[in-house]
């Protein structure tokens, strides 16, 4: 079976994040400060943070890519990211997963990077 057979039809490739909690807004927040050192733009408006799941302990597990699977940071960038939501009030554990699937394209970027990046 190929992993496209493998995945269930319609479901989407990317999780939906948790938004309606209560701290999500401040997990976002947290995200925004960490930047790829290549870019100057956050890594959250750039589009490398595809979930934000947060259980109902306040456990937050962050699903997030790189720009590249290269990457210079690549062995560091998923501290910055638990190290910054770590510090947000009431967050119990973080847990930062990289994911290559799929791949970023600056299509995932908001508009705010866009414009930042002179793209609009």
């Amino acid at each position: 079976m190929t992993e496209a057979q493998d995945q269930i039809e319609g479901a989407p490739l990317i999780k939906p994040s948790t938004t309606d909690h209560p701290l999500y807004d401040n997990v976002v927040e947290a995200c925004r400060t960490v930047f790829d050192p290549e870019i100057p733009v956050n890594i959250f408006d750039l589009g490398l943070v595809y979930t934000v799941e947060i259980g109902s302990s306040n456990e937050v597990e962050i699903v997030m890519t790189l720009t590249a699977p290269g990457c210079p940071v690549a062995g560091e960038m998923p501290g910055w990211v638990q190290d910054a939501v770590e510090a947000v009030p009431g967050v119990q554990s973080v847990r930062v997963l990289m994911t290559f699937d799929p791949p970023w394209g600056m299509e995932m970027m908001s508009d705010e990077a866009r414009l930042e990046l002179g793209f609009m």
